[in-house]
């Protein structure tokens, strides 16, 4: 833990708002991989039970649906069943609102990622210039005699190089996931839209 300390320690005052964004990176990621974790083991069992059960009795497959709520398949297939006696039009419209709901919800915290994939690199740039500018400081180049302080000039350039790869890294992480539910929400998309046909 100290050497990791010693590490953002090195990269000087730009890596605290580095830390702050890996942070929130990971707290994100977490969060959402729960969700999509809940949402992707239940849905298919839960749309077959609801499916089958519509075929004969649609207040008892309202009743599966309003006990799945938890689950954004339940509270979409629920919105429409829950209707009395709905004409098509209107069970399709209530469809097509409920996904939108869920749609919504299952971009939650993508903006918090292509935030970090935008601001993290930036970050690292301008810890990378921070860091030049103390090493050119403590080189003194053509300074009349003066001796140059090679170990401060030594830690500009960690700092450039460790703020650059903190960027870098907290960045290629965010995006990662950023993709990775982007493709969740996409395959979602379709399989509401088939289970809602």
């Amino acid at each position: 833990m100290s050497t990791v300390y010693e590490f953002v320690a090195k990269g000087g005052p730009t890596m605290i708002p580095i830390v702050g964004l890996s942070i929130a990176t990971l707290y994100c990621a977490l969060e959402r991989a729960w969700y999509w974790m809940q949402l992707l083991r239940h849905e298919d069992q839960i749309v077959r039970e609801i499916l089958e059960v519509a075929s004969y009795d649609l207040g008892r497959a309202a009743t599966i649906a309003e006990q799945h709520q938890h689950l954004p398949i339940g509270r979409f297939l629920f919105a429409p069943l829950r209707l009395q006696q709905p004409s098509p039009e209107t069970f399709r419209l209530a469809l097509e609102a409920a996904g939108d709901r869920e749609f919504i919800q299952m971009q939650k915290g993508d903006k918090l990622l292509e935030t970090v994939v935008a601001i993290a690199p930036l970050l690292g740039l301008l810890g990378t210039v921070t860091g030049l500018i103390i090493t050119f400081q403590n080189l003194n180049v053509g300074g009349g005699g003066s001796s140059i302080d090679t170990t401060k000039a030594a830690s500009g350039i960690a700092e450039a190089l460790i703020t650059t790869a903190g960027g870098m890294i907290v960045a290629i992480v965010a995006l990662s996931f950023l993709r990775l539910f982007v493709s969740f929400q996409a395959t979602q998309v379709e399989y509401f839209f088939r289970r809602g046909q």
